[in-house]
């Protein structure tokens, strides 16, 4: 029994490794529907008025980050637009690492050290993830003639 239950532990926590890193883009989106449903709550919009504000906001915020990523080539634009994306993501890699990595190490010290770890590792899957939604640029110039 003791064999199973490593076996499930280990797969549970690489399964909310998996998620942790498959979710990561979509941290500013979810941040900011839940911060619109607590606006809209706040001011009479109800719990389903609330629930529809909070999903048209966040799935605002995750198209128009992606257009406005693809579409402008301004590299120091971009570079900002995807550290918005990042920077939520690799606070949320940050706890989320600290979090599973409390289960099986006591110190607060390493645990910090290698959340950190796991914060930039998050916070780079989300940079990429936001990148890959970039067609590559055609080559400039003339094609090289062979002989």
């Amino acid at each position: 029994m003791i064999v199973v239950g490593l076996v499930l532990s280990v797969a549970a926590v690489g399964f909310f490794c998996w998620l942790l890193f498959t979710l990561a883009i979509y941290a500013l989106p979810f941040f900011v529907g839940v911060n619109a449903a607590f606006f809209a709550y706040h001011h009479d919009a109800g719990v389903i008025g609330a629930f529809l504000v909070a999903l048209l906001a966040g799935f605002a915020t995750l198209v128009i980050g992606q257009l406005a990523f693809a579409l402008i080539r301004s590299p120091l634009i971009r570079a900002t637009l995807a550290l918005g994306f990042a920077a939520p993501a690799a606070i949320a890699g940050y706890y989320a690492s600290f979090g599973l990595l409390h289960i099986g190490i006591s110190s607060q010290d390493w645990c910090s050290g290698f959340a950190l770890v796991g914060a930039a590792f998050v916070g780079a899957t989300a940079f990429l993830r936001l990148a890959a939604y970039t067609k590559p640029q055609p080559a400039t110039g003339t094609p090289a003639v062979h002989s």
